[in-house]
């Protein structure tokens, strides 16, 4: 019943951090040192933080299904063909995560999950939001239809650099979309968009390392992982609409400096604890 309960109390925090540009893995590592879900099985506790994801992605599918769906008999031809194009416009931004995350999965594995990694991309991108911020950008494509192939690429290298702990993919991706010159708008719901297949992949990925290292899951580990998902999923969904009526009205700087006070906590838990693997 302790590991249900983690597993509820993880899919919360994963709910809400995926989609907040705070870093679900900063938040991750920390609940991790009070609750140490799976303590006695680390491989299946990693495959866990990955694949509850997947709660997530269905709660951006079902906010958006209509405007996802190429084929809704509601959408007029054209409709559809700008569906599609929006579908090709993320497979591209995709792309370069894709690449990156097959050829160097193992050694970010294992050489970057630190504390000390998360903590100094914590206040390295919340500095970022602040100063991004601040300036004022004034944003040049107000929708995703405006958006050209060239875009979504170059937000897809932005994503690139969500594969290093603590940086938060729709941060990074974000950051990147505000810069080339979308709006605030825009550039949280593309990254929306490019989680649904990146988490799938990574989702499918690690399904596939697990199986092929350990075999099938227990009874008591699918249970936990459809506990964490469904939690996931219904938080991620509360999440989602929240964030997109706060930026109608506001800025992310709030999360700019949240993300540093986050990381100050960061240390003291580690130093304190004096963990050093995350």
């Amino acid at each position: 019943m302790t590991e249900f309960f983690n597993a509820v109390i993880l899919g919360l925090v994963q709910g809400i951090t995926e989609w907040l540009p705070v870093s679900s893995t900063g938040h991750m590592i920390i609940v991790d040192q009070f609750i140490h879900f799976m303590a006695d099985n680390r491989d299946f506790r990693d495959l866990f933080l990955v694949v509850v994801q997947f709660g997530s992605i269905l709660a951006v599918v079902t906010i958006y299904f209509h405007k996802l769906n190429p084929f809704s008999p509601k959408k007029t031809a054209k409709e559809k063909k700008d569906t599609w194009s929006m579908w090709l416009k993320v497979l591209v931004g995709c792309v370069p995560a894709a690449v990156i995350g097959l050829l160097f999965d193992d050694f970010i594995m294992e050489k970057l999950y630190s504390w000390q990694v998360v903590a100094i991309a914590l206040v390295v991108y919340g500095i970022i939001f602040i100063v991004i911020e601040k300036m004022h950008l004034k944003p040049k494509i107000n929708s995703i239809d405006e958006m050209t192939y060239k875009t979504a690429a170059l937000i897809g290298i932005f994503q690139v650099l969500a594969m290093i702990p603590g940086t938060s993919r729709s941060g990074s991706t974000i950051i990147g979309a505000m810069v080339i010159g979308t709006s605030r708008y825009v550039a949280t719901e593309f990254s929306f968009f490019l989680a649904i297949p990146v988490m799938l992949g990574a989702s499918a990925l690690e399904i596939l390392k697990y199986f092929l290292d350990f075999g099938m899951f227990s009874p008591e580990q699918a249970v936990l992982l459809l506990v964490g998902m469904v939690v996931a999923y219904v938080v991620s969904i509360i999440t989602i609409k929240y964030l997109l009526n706060f930026i109608k009205k506001n800025t992310f700087i709030p999360f700019g400096v949240y993300r540093i006070l986050l990381a100050v906590l960061v240390t003291i838990i580690f130093m304190v604890t004096g963990a050093q693997a995350v």
